[in-house]
């Protein structure tokens, strides 16, 4: 890894696209009501600071995921589908996969596996597709 070969625009610009997506996929127009029925999380009972403090750290978190995935594709020979790659095999590989065993033990549904294994894998997707075309 070099870290001058990575550009610390697309890594923020693939973090907010990111947390973007997580906004949409834990919406009404996707999956927020089957997260909430699965999850057990009661949303009228989540304080707004509370709130506001998740979406500040889950947005840190996710410029951390975008800054090591950038690590992982800085050859200048990166491309947009070798991005895309990258980012499925991390979400699938490594993220879903470690999810999946936390779950199994902490005995939580298929369906909540799916939903946030879901969301994550598709952030590291759309993460890879913009570190690897912005070089």
């Amino acid at each position: 890894m070099n870290i001058a070969q990575i550009n610390f625009a697309a890594v923020f610009a693939a973090a907010l696209a990111a947390f973007i997506l997580g906004a949409v996929w834990y919406s009404p127009l996707l999956f927020v009501n089957a997260w909430i029925n699965e999850s057990g999380v009661k949303i009228g009972e989540i304080k707004k600071a509370k709130m506001l403090m998740s979406m500040v750290f889950g947005f840190l978190l996710t410029l951390v995921m975008s800054f090591n995935l950038a690590a992982f594709l800085s050859a200048p020979d990166t491309t947009f589908v070798r991005g895309i790659i990258a980012g499925a095999l991390a979400g699938i590989g490594w993220v879903a996969a470690g999810l999946g065993m936390i779950y199994l033990y902490e005995g939580k549904s298929l369906k909540l596996f799916f939903i946030n294994a879901g969301y994550l894998v598709s952030a590291l997707i759309v993460m890879g597709g913009i570190l690897g075309a912005w070089r």
